[in-house]
């Protein structure tokens, strides 16, 4: 799936965008029951021609009341249509919820830098780290135009000068280097904040 945003996706694949909303099936199915205020009386006027003649729905929003007109063929078409969109969400939720956007969200820049500051944790845990950045450099990185890894080391380092294209030999080559490091580099107290700055210099990050 694209790498957008759960507002863009929501503005192809969303109720209003497919005239699923409450408020839009009402409309299809049937017409509000009015009290309006009409000038020459004076007064509120409720139309009551249709009580009794058609079943009718009661918004809990803001209690506006429609009388429903349409045939049953109509209501199961919005039921499946509903259907449908529910499946949809779940699909969404899913594949946000998976993989490298469990951990890293849905990356939406077309240039990045990331930042590894690994601290002092145990072989084990390392090698978990790099499964993780292993994952989304094969699933995410690969979308998009450019990016660079820092690491956040006593000695400061970097896979390449300013961030480089994404094509499959320079995600290759990240991930050799990714898994050459040595664990046994500890970080220093202000390493974090050296390679934020360093992933901040480079002209073609935006964020």
């Amino acid at each position: 799936q694209p790498l957008v945003s759960s507002s863009k996706w929501l503005q192809l694949h969303g109720l209003k965008r497919n005239k699923l909303s409450l408020s839009q099936i009402l409309s299809q199915i049937g017409f509000q029951h009015r009290k309006d205020y009409v000038t020459t009386l004076g007064k509120l006027v409720a139309s009551r021609y249709a009580d009794g003649l058609f079943p009718q729905y009661k918004r809990a929003q803001d209690g506006s009341v429609y009388n429903l007109t349409a045939k049953k063929e109509l209501i199961l078409h919005f039921v499946d249509c509903l259907m449908g969109a529910i499946e949809l969400y779940k699909q969404r939720m899913e594949w946000l919820t998976s993989e490298s956007r469990q951990i890293f969200g849905v990356i939406q820049e077309q240039c990045i830098v990331i930042v590894l500051d690994f601290g002092a944790v145990a072989p084990t845990e390392f090698d978990l780290c790099r499964d993780a950045l292993s994952m989304v450099l094969v699933e995410q990185v690969t979308q998009i135009a450019k990016f660079n890894l820092i690491w956040a080391a006593q000695d400061l380092m970097k896979w390449q000068q300013k961030s480089a294209p994404v094509s499959e030999h320079t995600v290759e080559s990240a991930l050799m280097w990714l898994w050459k490091l040595d664990h046994m580099t500890a970080a220093s107290h202000t390493s974090s904040a050296e390679a934020l700055l360093e992933a901040m210099s480079d002209e073609a990050v935006s964020s």
